[in-house]
Parts: C-alpha cells; structure tokens; sequence
C-alpha cells in the first residue's frame, strides 16, 4: 500500500459522480457537466507531472442503453471540457457479466496502472462511492472517497480516507504542495 506522504505514480478518478455530475447512462455529450473545481484539480496534478487517468464502469453498454460511439461521444467530450486524460480504462460489462474489471474488482486499476507503466500500489483512485474504494484495495491502490449526496453513509464509514471536494481529495495526495489563497498567479508552494 502507497505510503501518504509520497507523491503518487498516478491518479485515476471515477467520471460519474467524481469528475462530472452523474448523468445515469449518459448516451448525450451536451449533458456533461464538470464538477466544481475538477478542472482545477486535475489541472494541478498536471502541473506537477503526475499522470491521470479514468478508471469506470458504464454497464449501459451492456444493457444496450449506450452504444459504443455514444459512450465515445460522451468521454470526448469530457476530455474537451476537463482537458486531456493519460490512459482511459471502461468496463462496458454489467454486475452479472462476472468479469474482473467491473468495480469493486481490480482490473480497470491494474490496467490503467499497467499502461502508464507505474505499480499499481502506488496509484491513487478517487471515487464517490465505496465501488471505487473497493477497487482501489483490491488493486493495492490507495483509495480516496469524495462523497456526494448519493453516497452511502457506509460506504463514507469503511473509507480509509475521505475529502469533501476534489479540491481536497489533491491536497491529499500531494502531499507538501498546497495552493495558497494569495497567490494570484496560481503556482504553488511548499508547506511543511
């Protein structure tokens, strides 16, 4: 497991609920939404060469309620709006389908950490539902929860780590860089 104090090797986030608000089988590309402040944070990894990535499940393929080319559509244009990811991992399967990459399984964080080339223990998975924590364990990731309204109270209870924005959610994993509220120029600093 990742220890807290160290930079992480990569960040992979949850789309719906975390990076955009959820949409339940989103198949429109104008219904995508940022969530506040995502830019912002997945700006700052950037900014400090941590590599990111998408890790989520979109069992509307599988329920024939998206297609392909509409879920393509639908990522697009998230990359438009949030800017560009480094390695996008989907499961299109539904809980039934038994596969290993459908959170709570492992497998979209072992993939996503296999393409960028890092450990998967020293990845970081932000989610908004416990699905997202459980994957991060069961990868050997480091899980970090930033509830919403429709997460469980349970799930915000087994959390090893939670954080009430994304905001939030990077301050903790970069740890020693903090955004400071005077500096207008939108660099960083060291606190110790």
């Amino acid at each position: 497991m990742q220890d807290s104090a160290r930079r992480p090797a990569a960040v992979l986030f949850d789309r719906d609920g975390t990076l955009v608000y959820d949409v339940p089988y989103n198949s429109d590309p104008d219904r995508v939404e940022p969530v506040a402040g995502a830019r912002e944070a997945l700006d700052r990894l950037r900014a400090e060469g941590v590599p990111i990535g998408v890790v989520t499940n979109q069992s509307g393929v599988a329920k024939g309620l998206i297609s392909p080319e509409a879920l393509r559509a639908v990522n697009d244009r998230v990359e438009a709006l949030l800017g560009p990811f480094d390695v996008w991992e989907i499961c299109p399967h539904d809980d039934g389908d038994g596969c290993g990459c459908r959170k709570p399984a492992p497998g979209l964080v072992l993939r996503a950490a296999r393409r960028l080339g890092v450990p998967p223990d020293e990845c970081v998975v932000i989610g908004d539902i416990g699905r997202d924590v459980e994957a991060a364990r069961a990868a050997g990731a480091r899980g970090v929860l930033v509830p919403t309204p429709e997460t469980l109270l349970e799930e915000i209870a087994a959390a090893p780590e939670v954080a009430s924005d994304l905001a939030e959610a990077i301050d903790l994993v970069l740890p020693g860089i903090q955004l400071t509220a005077e500096d207008e120029a939108g660099t960083t600093r060291a606190v110790g």
